[in-house]
């Protein structure tokens, strides 16, 4: 069994213990992290998304205002998740020049 230091030793191992913890945490937290993160589960989206195509590949017509296509289910449902994807880019990349803007103004 490992003797605890006294008084000012205790305080001491404490204090180190702590930093040791910020270290490991800041470290856990980094944008790297996070970006691998995002890759990962977007390769395992892109996995799931490929066999949910391969296995509807039969043809389907789709109807849209004037437009009419035959294309299999999956690769419609695909180019459908793309435009979602492509407005929201767009939205959340309005709001962030909006919020640019308003920064700048309010700094000076």
């Amino acid at each position: 069994m490992t003797p605890v230091p006294a008084g000012d030793d205790h305080d001491a191992v404490l204090a180190e213990r702590d930093r040791l913890r910020q270290t490991v945490a800041d470290v856990e937290h980094t944008r790297t992290r996070a970006t691998w993160f995002g890759v990962v589960i977007g390769a395992v989206i892109l996995v799931l998304l490929l066999v949910f195509i391969v296995q509807n590949l039969e043809s389907q017509r789709i109807e849209l205002i004037f437009w009419e296509v035959n294309l299999p289910l999956g690769v419609s449902l695909l180019i459908a998740a793309i435009a979602g994807a492509l407005i929201v880019a767009l939205i959340g990349g309005l709001r962030m020049l909006q919020l640019r803007r308003a920064l700048k103004k309010a700094a000076g």
